[in-house]
C-alpha cells in the first residue's frame, strides 16, 4: 500500500469518483449518508490517498479555513472526508492517513481543526477537544452553533500562537456542515 498526496486540481476524474464512492460506502456502513455539501467542502485543498493495488482504500482531505478565537485569525488546515473502505477497516489505515495529514497540517498551517462526533481516534492522536463555545460567521454577525461544541478537535502546530481552548471560536459560513 502506498500513500499519495495530491491537490484537488491534480486528481483525475476516475480518482474523484472513486473517492466519492469510498466516502458513500464508509458512511453508509455507519448508517449515515455522506452529503453532497460535505463532499463540496472537502474539495479545493490537499487529498491524502492510500492505494492498495491501484484501488483507493482510504482518504482524507485538508482544506484551508480561517478560524477566529481570542483575537487571533488562524490560517487553519481543516480536515475533511476521513474514511476507509469498509472492507479495509480495522487495519489502522485511518491512523496512517492521519499521520500524513498531521505532517501536512504541521508544515503548512498555524493550526489544525476537525469536527468529529463519537470517535476517540483523534484524541488518541493528540488532537485536543475545543472547550469553548462554537460560532459561525455569517452576514457580519456571529451565530451560535451549540450542536458543534462537543465535536470540535484542534491541533497545535509549530507556528500556533498560545491559545485558550475555553474561549469562543468561530469559522466562516459554508453550505452543509459549517464545522
Amino acid at each position: 500500500m502506498r500513500i499519495r498526496e495530491l491537490s484537488t486540481h491534480d486528481l483525475r476524474p476516475r480518482e474523484i469518483a472513486e473517492i466519492r464512492s469510498l466516502l458513500d460506502a464508509a458512511f453508509a456502513s455507519h448508517d449515515v449518508a455522506y452529503a453532497d455539501e460535505d463532499w463540496s467542502n472537502a474539495l479545493g485543498g490537499r487529498h491524502v490517498l492510500m492505494d492498495d493495488d491501484g484501488v483507493i482504500v482510504a482518504h482524507a482531505a485538508v482544506v484551508e479555513r480561517e478560524l477566529q478565537t481570542g483575537g487571533h485569525r488562524l490560517l487553519t488546515g481543516y480536515v475533511e472526508a476521513v474514511a476507509t473502505l469498509p472492507s479495509h477497516q480495522g487495519r489502522r489505515l485511518g491512523s496512517r492517513i492521519m499521520g500524513a495529514v498531521e505532517e501536512h497540517v504541521d508544515r503548512a498551517f498555524a493550526f489544525g481543526a476537525l469536527s468529529s462526533a463519537g470517535t476517540t481516534l483523534y484524541a488518541r492522536r493528540g488532537w485536543l477537544p475545543w472547550l469553548g463555545e462554537t460560532y459561525v460567521r455569517r452576514d457580519d454577525r456571529l451565530v451560535r452553533t451549540p450542536e458543534d461544541d462537543d465535536a470540535l478537535y484542534v491541533r497545535r502546530t509549530p507556528s500556533s500562537p498560545e491559545l485558550d481552548l475555553s474561549e469562543p471560536i468561530s469559522c466562516e459560513w459554508r453550505p452543509g456542515d459549517v464545522w
